[in-house]
């Protein structure tokens, strides 16, 4: 999600949506570790099809959503439209269009990885009150289930040098040297997602990592994919996953560093629910 929008999820978004929720139990021991009550301020960065702003708002939480992806935010508003105290925004992690100080919790559900981490750090801090939150979370299939090897097996048969990047890396070395963040804290839950056999496929599609690597060769891989599958596209699956989460608290501001407050000039905001940010002529 940097400026550049390197990870162009345009027309995936569907697709995307089929990914599972994180596990309830690490959201919870998360936002219970870190005082987060119901109505306090979180912002969303890269919150795409709104699997985590949706898991925000359930647990009482005013939510302001960053994503600059317009099919990405499009399914997001669709899917938070009934909600209160929710907010889209189209912005990127580097320039989020928030005031300093405004929120308790700002939390990356996979898309840490996606952006220039410490220009996405510098700003997490400025929009960070004192003393409050910084998450990060993804959800990683667990490789050593017998199907999940099998694919693996099948993906670098077709691409040899195939990595996840900084995806399935620990983050903690990049918080902490950043100078913004202390007390970082590792959460794992496992949790198993009942999935028809279309919607893996179709969160395969959507995976962008493989995308990249995989080019032409998609296609190929993907039904290579489907004929490992049990059963018929309506049957479901049992895939097992692990939510990995990071939090770190925000420091007390870097000597000589300071934070600047307000929304940049220019800025497009999409105000969906609530009134957490100030209405635009530019408005969706």
């Amino acid at each position: 999600m940097s400026t550049r929008l390197d990870w162009d999820y345009t027309g995936l978004a569907s697709a995307y949506r089929c990914r599972p929720d994180y596990a309830v139990s690490a959201l919870d021991e998360c936002l219970r570790a870190a005082g987060i009550r119901r109505g306090m301020p979180a912002c969303d960065v890269g919150a795409g099809t709104g699997n985590l702003t949706l898991a925000l708002l359930r647990r009482g939480l005013s939510v302001t959503a960053l994503e600059p992806n317009d099919d990405m935010r499009r399914v997001g508003i669709e899917r938070t439209r009934a909600k209160p105290h929710v907010c889209w925004i189209k912005a990127v992690a580097e320039s989020m269009p928030l005031g300093a100080g405004t929120v308790e919790l700002i939390a990356f559900g996979s898309s840490f990885n996606v952006v220039e981490r410490q220009r996405a750090l510098d700003e997490s801090a400025r929009i960070l009150k004192p003393g409050g939150w910084l998450v990060c979370v993804w959800n990683h299939r667990q490789l050593d289930d017998p199907l999940q090897r099998r694919i693996e097996a099948l993906i670098r048969k077709a691409i040899p040098d195939y990595r996840y990047g900084t995806r399935r890396t620990d983050p903690s070395s990049v918080l902490a040297s950043s100078g913004w963040f202390r007390g970082i804290r590792r959460i794992e839950r496992s949790f198993l997602a009942t999935m028809t056999s279309a919607d893996v496929l179709a969160a395969w599609r959507s995976h962008l990592t493989l995308r990249r690597q995989a080019g032409e060769k998609l296609p190929a891989i993907v039904e290579a994919i489907r004929r490992l599958l049990p059963g018929a596209p309506e049957g479901t699956i049992t895939v097992p996953y692990t939510t990995r989460l990071w939090m770190a608290q925000r420091s007390p501001a870097r000597a000589g560093q300071s934070v600047s407050s307000g929304i940049p000039p220019g800025r497009e905001l999409i105000a969906v629910a609530g009134d957490l940010s100030p209405r635009s002529a530019h408005a969706d």
